[in-house]
């Protein structure tokens, strides 16, 4: 599924392109060139995107997609709708060394790691945008969510996961287990709106997706973490992130891992 996205500033007649967009991609469709003519023009930079994301449905990938749709940063999507094996042999043939979702061609580059594209995108293309300033007392927040989402909180949760599908602890470790790094993520929220602070940041994009997996696998029950379950409903609510599913997820997730049984 290759799917070519030029994002301006929301319109009646973009929000009806997109719309149409959208809708081509939930049919399994191609944007035929007349719907591709119907999205509104304003420059040749935006109407070729340096940027193309390899990505595999339901993975971390999507937060690639999902902060170009904030930024309104044109960009290039491949994946085979509803064949991870496929999508991962595109992937295996740009990149053969490491083959991650995501993966982007980012003019003749090729990068990995989801937390390093969406800094050096913001740092290219954000203009400042869902990130606060360097010199606000909440940045050095931001930052911290930014690496903790990957380097605690994933890494933990995917951890325990895989201990537990081997052998059932009852006793957790007493180093840290997942539920205490989610623990640490509920107290921040209790007393801010955002993982990045005051505003919503990349470090919510970051954020989500671990909490997602925690929550899908029964790691975590989000009903003993009130403050991250609105904070998740919340940004599931923001146009850009309704957009990225309508494109990057039109099944939804396909080859989630199962949850952990007896819970």
């Amino acid at each position: 599924m290759k799917t070519t996205a030029r994002l301006h500033p929301p319109t009646r007649r973009s929000a009806t392109a997109l719309s149409a967009l959208a809708i081509a991609c939930a049919l399994g469709l191609a944007a035929s060139p007349s719907m591709a003519a119907a999205l509104p023009q304003t420059s040749t930079a935006e109407a070729k995107p340096i940027l193309t994301i390899y990505h595999l449905e339901g993975r971390r990938s999507e937060r690639v997609v999902w902060l170009c749709e904030e930024l309104g940063l044109p960009y290039t999507l491949e994946y085979k709708r509803g064949d991870l094996r496929g999508s991962m042999a595109q992937i295996r043939a740009l990149n053969p060394l490491m083959p991650v979702a995501p993966t982007v061609l980012y003019g003749d580059q090729v990068i990995v790691e989801s937390g390093a594209i969406l800094e050096m995108l913001l740092a290219r293309h954000g203009d400042g945008r869902l990130r606060p300033a360097v010199d606000s007392p909440d940045f050095p927040y931001y930052l911290q969510w930014m690496h903790y989402s990957e380097g605690s909180f994933a890494a933990r949760v995917i951890g325990d996961y895989r201990v537990e599908m081997i052998r059932r602890s009852t006793n957790p470790s007493p180093l840290v287990d997942a539920e205490d790094t989610i623990r640490f993520a509920e107290d921040y929220l209790s007393r801010h709106p955002y993982f990045g602070g005051a505003e919503f940041s990349a470090a919510d994009i970051m954020m989500l997706f671990p909490l997602n997996v925690a929550t899908s696998t029964k790691i975590a029950d989000i009903s003993q973490f009130p403050h991250l379950a609105a904070w998740r409903e919340k940004i599931e609510q923001r146009p850009a992130y309704q957009r990225m599913l309508a494109v990057a997820r039109p099944d939804g997730v396909i080859g989630s891992l199962p949850p952990l049984p007896g819970r």
